[in-house]
């Protein structure tokens, strides 16, 4: 039995950058961050017992004899990408799908870790992260950007370059003091509304060439703020309080990139934490729904929980690793 421990990401800066129809003609880059919130992915072999050859369980449960008939396209087409048969695959999650963090990304790069790990190979990062890019954006068709496959492999802090040739992954190194210090001022909240990120992504697509343009003058900016936010970060004198500042100044460039990036609901959260003190703060993933970030300094933590109290908090921890695979055996977890 293999499990494998795959975290969800958290981007700042970048968003919508990512996507190829922007980098490959001016380039883009994104920072994110992976947490300590994670989706599992359990995979053994089938015993040839049973009058069905695979089952499958997630949100649903699925039993059947042929890989064409499984209806989750992304486990349906890595099956028959890495030739895998006869296996029993369950998913677990410690937050909800649908929510802008990742989730499916994380979960097409868990599996692929699991299938080869069964196989008895190893797939580093990049190898992962290329295959979950193929997997989502060009077997199952999935519309959106490239970065949430990277952040799931290579895990951590980091800042992602994306250009015609590629993408480079470098890590974002700042002091564990001036970490925990970020750790301290962000606050993650669920607003309670999931959509699928390649419906708002098709949603967002600009019509007009008018919106395509003025779309591309608000990604040049929101672009230009990942280094400016990277400069934030690793500089010792700089005042971290300005990480949350540029965080409103990105969200409310990311608004104007599409009618589908938020709604009235999430305008109205968003206010009341700035009312209650939060220097910033923007709604994780494509939009319409998810979990909403806030930073705040840690006087006015209180106040914002209290505007926020209707809302799910989800504490959290940066994640400084990767996908990990996790050997089973009889009570005991061995990490490979």
């Amino acid at each position: 039995m293999i499990i494998t421990k795959t975290p969800f990401r958290m981007s700042f800066f970048g968003g919508g950058t990512d996507m190829e129809e922007y980098f490959r003609e001016y380039g883009g880059a994104v920072l994110s961050t992976t947490f300590d919130k994670y989706c599992y992915v359990n995979v053994r072999h089938l015993p040839r017992f049973f009058d069905y050859s695979t089952e499958l369980s997630y949100a649903k449960t699925e039993r059947v004899t042929r890989i064409e008939d499984i209806q989750h396209p992304a486990i349906r087409n890595a099956m028959q990408m890495l030739d895998m048969h006869e296996i029993r695959l369950t998913y677990e999650a410690d937050l909800p799908a649908r929510s802008g963090l990742g989730t499916s990304s994380s979960f097409a790069v868990g599996m692929l870790n699991a299938f080869y790990a069964l196989k008895g190979k190893y797939a580093d990062k990049r190898k992962l992260a290329d295959e979950a890019i193929y997997l989502e954006r060009v077997l199952c068709k999935e519309a959106g950007g490239l970065q949430d496959q990277i952040a799931a492999a290579f895990g951590g802090l980091n800042l992602i370059e994306f250009s015609a040739d590629g993408y480079e992954v470098r890590p974002v190194i700042i002091s564990p003091e001036r970490k925990e210090q970020l750790n301290d001022n962000l606050v993650m909240f669920f607003t309670g509304f999931t959509r699928f990120s390649s419906d708002v992504q098709k949603a967002n697509e600009a019509g007009s060439e008018d919106a395509r343009e003025r779309k591309i003058e608000k990604l040049h900016k929101m672009y230009d703020l990942v280094f400016d936010a990277e400069k934030v970060l690793i500089s010792p004198k700089a005042d971290l309080d300005d990480f949350g500042r540029l965080l409103d100044y990105t969200w409310r460039l990311k608004r104007e990139t599409g009618s589908a990036v938020t709604t009235g609901k999430i305008d109205d959260l968003y206010a009341r934490g700035l009312e209650a003190g939060a220097l910033g703060g923007k709604l994780l993933g494509a939009g319409g729904g998810g979990f909403l970030l806030f930073y705040v300094q840690p006087d006015k933590k209180a106040a914002l929980m209290e505007a926020m109290k209707d809302l799910m908090h989800v504490p959290f921890r940066f994640e400084n690793g990767g996908t990990r695979v996790i050997y089973y055996a009889p009570e005991t977890y061995i990490p490979a």
